[in-house]
């Protein structure tokens, strides 16, 4: 009988805060749509984790979350629309924080249209998409072991794809070939889809890509996995080591997501916000869509989400100059 009345308790708790909640919500954003926009393709990993995030919101905020593909400009077009936006917190970015912050170093602030750590005010970071390296079968590649011995062997022969200059494959790798002492060759492409076709026809050797695109991609048969950029292995490749296990123990990055409001957006619809979306995290059918999807799950407050964006922002600067790519 007092278990009876403890769940009956727990469960008028729990009713009680989710009501206290929406009435919080309801009085910092106003009764209209949030948009979520989305500078990418439709059915892209950035997208899905977009829709998962934003069915979620909805539900806790007690309103219409949209998402809103803004694709092109490498997403550029897209962070400058919500850039633009009023600050009330009903325009928000579903933004790729590592992608772009290689774009803004790369190409510049003036070029891309946005300074990320600047012009936006991270609501909270939502995930980590480990990055793994891919090698086509045909080359004999399966660990960092075998490719190291292949470019030493042919300087400046053994290619690797990305979906285009500055994109994060391209830098990632840049900065992998950096701290291996190698010669490659860099192929960019148009997009990581034609690069991953000619990994698959063994027209390049190997490229670096996230975790979920890996996991797909892997069924083929046509590649094999080399190594995992991440402090320690992952679930969803228990057998594949760190390259850090292998020898290259710096070589640890990850494409970071993060949800961005426009800057002077107040910190009441901030806060709001990010409850809203560490309570989807917290979500059980969340989590295991995310681990699914190769995505870890991450909780933050606004302020740690905001140094981890600065902390992005100041490594890939650091990372491009070291590397001397060409701006």
């Amino acid at each position: 009988m007092i278990r009876v009345h403890l769940n009956r308790w727990r469960q008028a708790m729990v009713m009680v805060s989710s009501l206290a909640f929406c009435a919080w919500a309801q009085a910092a954003l106003a009764d209209k749509p949030i948009t979520l926009v989305v500078a990418f393709p439709a059915g892209g990993g950035v997208d899905v984790v977009g829709r998962i995030l934003a069915q979620g919101m909805a539900q806790k905020l007690k309103l219409s979350v949209v998402v809103d593909n803004k694709a092109g400009a490498s997403g550029a077009i897209g962070a400058q629309f919500v850039k633009r936006a009023a600050p009330d917190g009903h325009t928000l970015l579903m933004a790729p924080t590592t992608s772009y912050v290689m774009s803004e170093k790369m190409s510049g602030a003036e070029a891309v249209g946005y300074e990320i750590a600047k012009d936006f005010r991270p609501v909270a970071t939502v995930g980590e998409l480990p990055l793994v390296m891919l090698a086509s079968k045909a080359s004999g590649i399966a660990s960092y072991a075998d490719l190291a011995a292949k470019a030493k062997q042919q300087p400046g022969k053994v290619a690797y794809g990305s979906s285009g200059n500055g994109s994060t494959e391209h830098i990632v790798t840049e900065w992998f070939r950096q701290q291996a002492s190698l010669e490659l060759l860099h192929v960019p492409y148009r997009g990581s889809a034609p690069a991953m076709a000619d990994l698959f026809a063994g027209e390049i050797q190997f490229m670096v890509t996230t975790s979920p695109t890996a996991l797909t991609n892997l069924a083929s048969g046509k590649v094999v996995a080399v190594g995992v950029a991440s402090p320690q292995r992952l679930d969803i490749f228990p057998g594949l080591p760190t390259f850090a296990e292998q020898g290259l123990p710096q070589f640890v990055a990850a494409s970071v997501y993060a949800v961005l409001a426009p800057k002077g957006t107040p910190d009441d619809v901030i806060a709001t916000l990010n409850t809203a979306l560490n309570e989807t995290l917290d979500d059980e059918a969340v989590k295991r869509r995310f681990a699914q999807l190769g995505i870890e799950a991450v909780r933050s407050t606004p302020a740690q989400a905001r140094d981890r964006l600065q902390n992005e922002s100041n490594k890939w600067e650091q990372v491009v100059q070291r590397i001397k790519v060409a701006r």
